[in-house]
Formats: structure tokens, sequence, C-alpha cells
């Protein structure tokens, strides 16, 4: 029973690190550590109930822990990198017309809700196609 355990240790292991996902590391360390509970004993139920128990404790105590991990900032580049930033209208918008902003140094056409006026500072919501939408920052912003 010891050749099994190990085994299922080794598939399992070998399937997580294709998939590098994270979706049997729990179950692979659960076979390992049934595996040395084998060589003690050729209970199958014990065998099996630690290879559940030892599973799902570890799933549970370590899946926070690898949620936090994963969990990164993600660093906008390229055409997110401009959401959020602020600009200046160099072609009046009409509304739900066609205008032109500046923002970081290049020319982006731009839509918006509203009429936005030329020389207007703008904030940008979001980037549809090759357009920005838009909205007008109030001097009080």
């Amino acid at each position: 029973m010891t050749l099994f355990w190990l085994v299922l240790f080794v598939i399992l292991a070998l399937f997580e690190l294709a998939t590098v996902n994270l979706v049997s590391i729990w179950f692979s360390l659960g076979a390992l550590i049934t595996t040395f509970v084998s060589l003690a004993t050729d209970n199958l139920m014990l065998h099996l109930a630690v290879f559940t128990i030892s599973s799902i404790l570890l799933l549970l105590l370590t899946k926070p822990f690898v949620k936090k991990m994963k969990k990164r900032d993600k660093i906008p580049t390229n055409l997110d990198m401009v959401i959020g930033k602020k600009g200046i209208v160099t072609e009046t918008i009409e509304k739900d017309g066609i205008g032109e902003v500046k923002v970081l140094g290049k020319k982006w056409s731009a839509y918006s809700d509203k009429e936005i006026e030329e020389n207007s500072k703008v904030k940008i919501l979001s980037i549809n196609g090759v357009k920005l939408k838009v909205e007008e920052i109030k001097e009080s912003d």
C-alpha cells in the first residue's frame, strides 16, 4: 500500500508541476503524509482518513496565504496607463461626439457624456478601442 501512496504523490506532484495553478498540491502533500502513515499500518480506512483530513487541512491552512501571495497589484502598461490620468482637451468634445485630448504628451481621440470645451481639464475614465472616455474636472477637484 505504501507504493500506491508514493505513486499517487508523484502523479499528483507532476500534475501540479504541469498546471502550476495550485490545483493538486494539497492532495499530493496529503498522499505524501499518507505514505509515511502506511509504513506504520496497513489499515486502509486509516489511510483514507489521513489522506482526506491532511489534504483538507493543508488546503484550509494554506489557501489564505497562497491567495495573498498570488494577489499582485496590476501594473498598468501601454494603453491602460492613461486610465485615471488627467489631460487637456485640445479639440472640443461634443456631447456624444468625438474630440481630442492630450494625455502624457500624446493626443488621443476622446468622447464624453457632456460637451467639454477646448483647454478644459479632464480625467480619463476608460478606453474603448482607441478612444478615451473622459469627464471634465472642475477647478475645485
